[in-house]
């Protein structure tokens, strides 16, 4: 098998692993079982927990990045803000389904490099690869925007994702969260460049100077 490709397989089999077992489970020996490959290759290729870890993020890095290439030659240059939607959409649906590994593992990144620092230019470059896709989504729509207004949607996401990840079944039918209609739209809604800017003298009093 090609280096490279047993690099693939490796990372997709560690991305397997912390998704399931968490950051505390992702040792090369669980990745080598996982991966069905000889004890001992995954510390070959990937010699510290800290490199196992950076080539999950680049390996979701680069998967995120392939999909969107993906998505821009099969779709028109421009889309409308209702098939943004429905992207949107979807891609929600896919956290709960088919991508659930895929979201599982980035969240375990991102807890990871609060706890090791070392961590965060990895997971800074796969984050940055997610926005600069929402920004383009975002143009093709034509709707206006910044960098900052499409890192906002790419938080919005992650934290709707997260949600429906982790809480419970009856709780997100009562908050709302099983319409994912509905959460795509508040989505787009949410980050509006032509908001007026809240002015809140009660915050600034009360809030801001305590302390």
């Amino acid at each position: 098998m090609p280096r490279g490709s047993r690099r693939e397989l490796l990372s997709d089999a560690a991305i397997e692993v912390l998704a399931r077992e968490g950051g505390r489970g992702l040792t090369h020996r669980a990745v080598d079982r996982e991966a069905e490959v000889p004890e001992g290759t995954t510390k070959n290729y990937f010699p510290t927990r800290q490199a196992l870890l950076e080539a999950v993020g680049k390996r979701m890095a680069d998967e995120h990045r392939d999909a969107v290439a993906r998505l821009h030659e099969l779709a028109p240059e421009s889309v409308s803000v209702a098939e943004l939607v429905q992207l949107y959409r979807a891609m929600l649906e896919r956290a709960r389904g088919g991508g659930r590994s895929q979201f599982l593992a980035l969240f375990e990144l991102y807890v990871e490099s609060v706890r090791r620092p070392e961590l965060q230019r990895t997971v800074g470059q796969m984050a940055m690869t997610n926005v600069e896709s929402a920004l383009g989504l975002r143009k093709a729509a034509g709707l206006d925007g910044q960098v900052r207004d499409a890192a906002l949607l790419d938080a919005f996401f992650l934290g709707l994702a997260i949600s429906m990840l982790a809480l419970p079944d009856d709780m997100l039918d009562t908050v709302g969260f099983t319409d994912t209609e509905r959460l795509s739209q508040s989505l787009l809604r949410a980050v509006r460049v032509d908001a007026e800017p809240v002015q809140c003298a009660l915050w600034e009093d009360d809030f801001i100077s305590v302390g």
